[in-house]
């Protein structure tokens, strides 16, 4: 199964193909440049506008006086719900700190301490001060900013941008040896072309878009994982989409990217009230405003239905000197007329990260020969049901620089496309809010059988609204539907509440799922699903 796309009218070749430009897939293709492989890296719209670049956490890491990577593992897999693969997440917080190092050795500059020494603060989950931040609320910025650099100045990474990768080629072996792509813009390469390489890496972030209203941007439509699924490959949990609790509401009616209310706010001390004032965190969880992200969502959740609001409020006014602390998201508060230093903040849960996404073993490797997948795109098994608090971006420095090791030592000679057999399908692009609405409505913070059994006959509706005009509007959409599906599959096969995924009809966590949802979906469009034991 693949897009309907036109006859590709140019190529262009490279020894390994990037696709994305956040911290993942400039993390990989650095490191593979170390190896002097040639990488063309391709990204959707401008090369700074990936999902890394509004990260406004920070990194997690074991550097500070008395901390631990062991330390770091157990609040990681607590955080994941007993869902975690235990090697991944050793993995993530042994190699973690060094690759923090690493990003600071390329310019990366984090905020300091009154003695000069890297801040260290405290998020959700974490039992100790281990996040670091730049700009206060702006790290994913100053990330992206120095890996940018680094890229810009090295003449064997060439870069398209306002490009969407389309679908992989294979050659005859079933080795991918490729991919399809559409550039928006003038001369030789505008319209689909054919990008060769001898491994191909996904680093196309979240899929955020999936959800009416999300922290993601636009481009965050899930274009890695469809693309990998539609190469055969193999997913996993992607029911677990974590639900950012403190997004700024502003009004049902506007949907697509939201501004964010980092978690550093409440690490800072503001603090969660319902309309009523009250506190209704205390008592909740023992870290009360700081537990896991999906303790909170829930949480507020439950409010808001209970209450009948669209809304709880998180109060921010005891914090001394907000504006210089956080920024971005002061900006944003006055942008929507509300002074944070005065004035509670109205926040809502939406669509954040997805925790699962295209199966990856420990050095990146999909179950399609030559495809790897990085950072969100990816499922390592080190978020399990729920990823902890700047483990993201940490994920991306980690696992770029293992994909790349192994490609250098596995590169295999380059193979032409075979010819491709399958059906090709194409949906109307009127369809996205419609979609948007069902999955946020019936495949959100809370779910129940009913629920997404409703979402899933909607979406199987929309299926037949076919298109026979290839444009990007209806390749991102058919992504979007491919991935809907997809999670809602494996909701309803879920039976119980772990994690990010709550389903009402299964309040509980139940020890029959300490396996992982595995799906995968052939050329003739049928899908299967096996399960997998957490190791």
């Amino acid at each position: 199964m693949k897009l309907l796309a036109g006859i590709p009218g140019w190529t262009v070749k490279a020894d390994v193909i990037v696709i994305g430009s956040g911290v993942a897939g400039l993390t990989t293709a650095l490191n593979l440049r170390a190896s002097n492989l040639s990488v063309l890296l391709v990204t959707k719209a401008r090369i700074d506008e990936g999902s890394t670049k509004w990260a406004q956490g920070g990194i997690a890491a074991a550097l500070g006086p008395g901390d631990t990577p062991d330390q770091h593992q157990k609040d990681t897999l607590i955080a994941g719900a007993g869902l975690c693969d235990l090697s991944a997440v050793d993995v993530l917080v042994t190699e973690g700190p060094e690759a923090v190092r690493k990003l600071i050795a390329r310019g990366a500059v984090f905020d300091k301490s009154d003695t000069g020494e890297i801040a260290l603060t405290r998020e959700g989950g974490h039992l100790r001060n281990r996040i670091l931040h730049a700009g206060g609320d702006a790290t994913g910025a100053e990330v992206s900013r120095a890996l940018l650099a680094a890229v810009q100045e090295d003449n064997g990474i060439e870069v398209i941008e306002n490009a969407l990768a389309i679908d992989v080629l294979k050659g005859k072996s079933g080795r991918v040896c490729g991919i399809t792509l559409h550039v928006i813009g003038e001369g030789s390469r505008d319209g689909v072309g054919r990008a060769l390489a001898r491994a191909v890496v996904i680093a196309t972030g979240g899929l955020g878009q999936v959800y009416a209203q999300t922290t993601n941007p636009s481009v965050s439509t899930g274009d890695g994982v469809a693309l990998s699924l539609r190469a055969g490959a193999e997913i996993a949990d992607v029911e677990f989409i974590q639900f950012h609790p403190t997004v700024l509401w502003r009004d049902e009616s506007l949907g697509g990217q939201q501004p964010l209310i980092s978690e550093a706010v409440r690490g800072e001390g503001a603090f969660l009230v319902n309309d009523k004032g009250e506190r209704f965190m205390q008592g909740k969880h023992p870290q009360a405003d700081l537990a896991p992200r999906d303790i909170v969502a829930i949480e507020i959740f439950k409010q808001m239905k209970e209450r009948n609001t669209p809304h709880v409020w998180l109060d921010a006014t005891g914090i001394k000197d907000f504006a210089e602390r956080f920024p971005t998201i002061y900006s944003s508060c006055l942008a929507n007329g509300i002074n944070p230093t005065k004035q509670l903040i109205p926040v809502s849960p939406a669509s954040h990260y997805a925790s699962g996404g295209v199966l990856v073993d420990l050095v990146g490797r999909t179950t399609v020969a030559g495809l790897y997948a990085c950072g969100e795109t990816a499922c390592t098994g080190a978020h399990g049901a729920n990823r902890l608090a700047s483990n993201s971006l940490l994920e991306g420095l980690v696992f770029g620089t293992r994909i790349s090791a192994d490609i250098a030592q596995n590169m295999p000679e380059q193979e032409e496309p075979a010819i491709e057999t399958g059906n090709d399908f194409l949906l109307d692009p009127a369809i996205k809010l419609t979609l948007q609405l069902a999955m946020s409505q019936g495949a959100g913070v809370m779910r129940s059988k009913n629920s997404l059994s409703e979402t899933l006959l909607t979406l199987q509706q929309l299926g037949s609204h076919e298109s026979h005009d290839p444009c990007i509007e209806a390749w991102e959409v058919s992504n979007l539907y491919l991935l809907a599906i997809a999670i809602v599959r494996s909701a309803l096969e879920r039976t119980e509440s772990r994690g990010s995924h709550w389903r009402s009809d299964f309040p509980d966590p139940s020890d029959e799922w300490l396996k992982r949802v595995v799906q995968s979906y052939d050329k003739l469009g049928k899908w299967s699903t096996r399960y997998e034991v957490v190791k």
